[in-house]
């Protein structure tokens, strides 16, 4: 078989920042998916799944409520490796074209102080393993590093 696109990149270059995994041709449409890579892959802890799974309730609110892009969301989730995440969205868009969005969704989170929307046994299979100051700091940690991104981060080291 043949080796799937992103298992192509060197994670071992591979540093935190906002990335175009790919994009794909869905009909008329195209997708892209977006690299939101929170952690060094390899080179520092993973992110737990308590976090991940808050993170996830709150940036998939955030994204399909926003009233600019929430039309255009189609899939927010982990990575396997915990690592980061997987943004999916409609139209031929680049990293730079969408950091205004994720940056105020990770903003967002590092604020967010009330219940996670839908951490509940009727809402969710795993309500319980949800862990929101971990999610906070997360939050912070990457929209930090979001306000003073360079171009080197935006784009797949080679």
């Amino acid at each position: 078989m043949e080796k799937i696109t992103s298992f192509t990149i060197d994670h071992i270059k591979l540093e935190p920042g906002l990335y175009v995994s790919r994009k794909d041709r869905v009909g008329a449409e195209t997708v892209t998916t977006f690299d939101l890579r929170l952690t060094k892959p390899n080179g520092e802890p993973v992110m737990n799944t308590a976090e991940i799974h808050a993170m996830e309730h709150l940036a998939a609110t955030y994204l399909r409520n926003d009233p600019q892009w929430k039309d255009r969301v189609l899939y927010f989730g982990p990575m396997g490796c915990r690592t980061g995440f997987y943004l999916l969205l409609t139209g031929d868009l680049s990293a730079r074209e969408v950091l205004p969005l994720v940056l105020n969704c990770f903003r967002f989170i590092r604020d967010y102080h009330d219940e996670i929307p839908g951490a509940s046994a009727r809402d969710c299979g795993n309500y319980l393993d949800m862990n929101l100051p971990m999610a906070n700091y997360w939050g912070r940690r990457y929209s930090e590093l979001l306000e003073t991104i360079d171009e080197a981060h935006l784009h797949y080291p080679e």
